[in-house]
């Protein structure tokens, strides 16, 4: 948790790859709304299995929906075949973590994928 954040606003977690347009946009939207959120890098430290079930749980969204499916690891791991279980596919994401749509914002129990970056709005105000 960033010192300076009151301890009456959950701790926002922005899930960040600064070469995306989408997800710099999210946390200029955050830091606009006062908000320093806590940056996970998720290429340089990709996360791990359960944190990845952890993270799409709080998402409450089939796991499809947060893979980039046009990634060309994507199709030369044949992700998109039918058959390709839930379990296979966050595997896929643990070892190729550019598999994983951004940005993700989680406040409290909540999370979404911001895409595009105006979406964190929804989150902030609900």
């Amino acid at each position: 948790m960033n010192p300076s954040s009151s301890t009456s606003s959950p701790r926002v977690t922005i899930y960040h790859n600064a070469r995306c347009s989408n997800s710099r946009g999210a946390l200029a939207i955050l830091r606009e709304q006062g908000i320093e959120p806590e940056i996970v890098d998720y290429i340089a430290q990709p996360l791990d299995v359960s944190q990845l079930k952890a993270l799409i749980g709080l998402l409450r969204v089939p796991v499809r929906d947060v893979m980039r499916s046009k990634e060309a690891v994507f199709q030369e791991l044949g992700l998109d075949a039918a058959g390709v279980s839930d379990s296979q596919l966050i595997e896929a994401i643990a070892q190729h973590p550019i598999l994983l749509n951004r940005p993700i914002v989680v406040t409290g129990e909540r999370a979404l994928l911001c895409r595009p970056p105006e979406l964190v709005r929804n989150l902030l105000e609900n």
